[in-house]
């Protein structure tokens, strides 16, 4: 006789009959013929004559053959079902208990991989928990049931990386955008069911802009860029009514001409000047209200406004617009050359609002007008990080004689023209992006050519359906989700329940293909890099692929594919991870932490500036979707003009690259020269203080600004970066 049962955890208790005529029970009262408590008595009276001892499951599976033996085989399938309901319910308190140690971890601090996941995200703070435990549901919502189980798969093992899955494909939400700014503030917008008209001036204009961009941040979780040329034209409509009101103080005034200061004819002058005075006065307070806006205001998904300013000269007309435009710039640049200060009230290096400033023939040689404003930009580029470069000259060879800003970081559209013939750039969006792993495709052909591009298509493959379920999440989406993205202006003015489907295809929007570690790639089925002729051309072979397979795909679906350098910024971890686990070290390929950046030569590599922009410009050229080049330099606050021959190298060489240096400041001693140690530990050389909370430290990650803790991959790969200038 049956005595003991051998539970799931390994307990063993002793045997209860009861619950086995119970069990049985309920699955009958399930059945259209109902409970027949003889059969269940019988059969539990046959299992407890059993003599030995038996597992639940054991005792399960007695009675599932019990059951199927007699004639209540309906029963039988009731009972089944009962069964699995049960293990779904002991499964689901597996899952809520790992959610609950999920949810721990991150409020207490001991998530390592949340706290670095993102650099311009602090999980201490509320918000971003809070942003985090959602993220940590819709994640999981998508690798486990959105996504078929080979995408999940391949995500997971890092053949691929869909972005963004904590809130993207469960949330009907898109990328980065370009902000119809203008739109806005032309002709008003709606904030929270509040109409906010046309500002009267342009302090007011700034004010509502940080408004406005603090929605739409909250309405998508990629990067927005504004441009300064639509907040501009407010300066004018300023200076006019300043110039009301020193006419009116001056007209309350009694003046004799003939005995006064000021000639009768040189009134109006006099008016002019001190009104002049006034609207740079305004215009500094502008700028600074939108400066600490931005940094002090948090969004929806608990971080400061990802947000890029775009300063683009050309992009108003001649004469006094461009004059007021370059007045918006000038100050744009003093102000962010002086910092903002910290809690010590020392003035340091901020992070956001990253600035895209525009080389073009009238500011990208000594000659041109506005030189001196391209001077301050390579000051403040040498001390603060920004602006990065846009160069109008290439822009237009790649972009159908068009200029205008990347979105956020580096996502780049393509031109679209209205039915009127007339490019639009503003209003325009990214759905998403998913990177494929090229170092994976070519460790996996273990270097056979043929083998390397069968993997490539088949890997391509499953980048394509995964972005597809990223772009069908969005088909039928309603306005009504983020009105002040779809019905007030900063993408679309559609009505209340209308769709948004029709800018998701003809090229009104992008999605892209990612790619990553184009080095590593090379590396291995060359044994060379971009800087030898064997690597570049089967560099530039990879590039041409992929580009041909966004164009297959464009003309099959309509849709707006584009191939995209992909940051990588938690990603180049998680691959590094994955071919190690895959591979085991293979050296120069595997034996770091990181995997290199979009179609980059190698942080590493020796190399100066004007050969790694030339280079690297001819893989940009393909990468016409989003990209970013970069050149890492020392301290250059003293050799600004070595700056401006490196921002005249790019006018005339590459569409859009950056100045990488770092600013530090040590809260214990004031040092402002900490360095990154061979523990990956930021260093104070003078006091030897090396506690991230107490210090400032700005530097690149990946395209942008990070003055927060990074994964350990990043950390790696800002490491081994070596100096592109000042070599010997």
């Amino acid at each position: 006789m049956m005595k003991n049962v051998t539970k799931r955890d390994g307990s063993v208790v002793a045997f209860d009959r009861q619950k086995i005529v119970t069990a049985i029970e309920k699955a009958m009262n399930d059945t259209s013929a109902g409970v027949d408590e003889e059969l269940a008595e019988r059969i539990a009276t046959a299992i407890q004559d059993m003599d030995k001892d038996a597992s639940v499951e054991e005792i399960q599976d007695m009675v599932e053959d019990n059951l199927m033996s007699s004639d209540r085989k309906d029963v039988a399938r009731s009972y089944i079902i009962y069964r699995d309901a049960h293990a779904r319910r002991r499964d689901a308190t597996d899952d809520q208990k790992r959610r609950y140690d999920e949810i721990r971890r991150l409020v207490v601090g001991e998530d390592e991989d949340s706290k670095k996941e993102n650099s311009n995200k602090d999980t201490r703070i509320i918000p971003t928990m809070r942003d985090y435990m959602a993220g940590f549901t819709c994640r999981e919502l998508a690798t486990e049931v959105v996504f078929p189980k080979d995408l999940s798969d391949a995500h997971k093992a890092g053949l691929i990386h869909i972005h963004d899955t904590d809130y993207s494909p469960v949330m009907p939400m898109f990328n980065c955008d370009l902000i119809n700014l203008d739109d806005m503030l032309q002709n008003g917008t709606v904030i929270s069911k509040t109409l906010i008209e046309k500002p009267k001036s342009f302090r007011t204009a700034c004010t509502v802009v940080t408004q406005i961009i603090t929605q739409v941040a909250s309405c998508q979780y990629g990067g927005n860029t504004i441009s300064l040329a639509h907040l501009s034209p407010f300066i004018d409509i300023s200076r006019q009514k300043i110039r009301k009101e020193v006419e009116a103080e001056i007209a309350s005034i009694p003046m004799d001409f003939d005995d006064g200061p000021i000639e009768k004819n040189d009134l109006q002058r006099y008016i002019n000047d001190i009104a002049e005075q006034r609207l740079r006065s305004e215009i500094k307070d502008g700028v600074q209200t939108i400066q600490y806006q931005l940094i002090t205001m948090s969004t929806t998904n608990g971080q400061a406004p990802f947000t890029s300013m775009f300063m683009y000269l050309d992009e108003v007309p001649a004469g006094q617009p461009r004059k007021d435009l370059a007045m918006l710039i000038e100050e744009v640049l003093r102000q962010r050359i002086q910092g903002v200060k910290n809690e010590q009230g020392v003035y340091v290096t901020t992070a956001f609002p990253k600035l895209l400033y525009c080389l073009d023939e009238d500011n990208s040689h000594e000659d041109s007008e506005y030189w001196y404003l391209t001077k301050l930009a390579a000051e403040c580029s040498a001390k603060r990080l920004v602006p990065d470069y846009i160069s109008a000259k290439i822009m237009r060879k790649e972009k159908d004689d068009n200029v205008f800003p990347c979105m956020g970081c580096r996502s780049f559209l393509m031109p679209y023209y209205d039915k009127d013939g007339n490019p639009k750039f503003y209003g325009r969006f990214n759905q998403g992006v998913v990177t494929l792993n090229l170092p994976d495709i070519a460790l996996s052909s273990g270097g056979d050519i043929d083998k390397f591009w069968e993997i490539f298509d088949e890997r391509l493959s499953l980048c394509y359906r995964a972005l597809m379920i990223r772009h069908n999440s969005l088909k039928g989406v309603k306005s009504d989700v983020a009105p002040i993205l779809w019905q007030h202006g900063a993408i679309a003015r559609l009505k209340p329940g209308e769709t948004i489907d029709k800018f998701l295809y003809n090229d009104y929007s992008s999605i892209s293909l990612g790619y990553a570690g184009l080095y590593e790639c090379i590396h291995y089925m060359t044994g060379k890099s971009q800087l030898d002729k064997a690597g570049h051309d089967f560099g530039i072979q990879v590039m041409q692929r992929l580009n041909n397979a966004c164009d297959e795909w464009k003309r099959q679906t309509r849709i707006g594919f584009s191939l995209y350098g992909s940051p990588i910024e938690s990603t180049t971890f998680k691959f590094a991870k994955c071919l190690r686990k895959r591979f085991g070290i293979i050296p120069g390929i595997t034996d770091k932490d990181y995997v290199t950046n979009s179609y980059h030569i190698t942080p590493s590599q020796p190399v100066d500036a004007f050969t790694k922009l030339t280079v690297e410009s001819e893989f940009q050229h393909y990468s016409l979707g989003g990209a970013i080049s970069y050149v890492e330099t020392p301290n250059m606050t003293k050799n600004i003009d070595a700056v401006l021959e490196i921002i005249k190298h790019i006018y005339n060489t590459i569409m859009y690259a950056e100045i990488n240096t770092m600013t530090s400041y040590c809260h214990i001693c004031g040092c402002t020269d900490i360095k990154m140690g061979d523990d990956l530990k930021f260093h104070c050389p003078n006091c030897g203080n090396d506690d991230f909370e107490k210090m400032n430290i700005a530097l690149r990650i990946c395209g942008y600004i990070s003055t927060n803790p990074f994964n350990d991959g990043r950390a790696a790969d800002i490491h081994d970066r070596v100096f592109h200038v000042g070599m010997e």
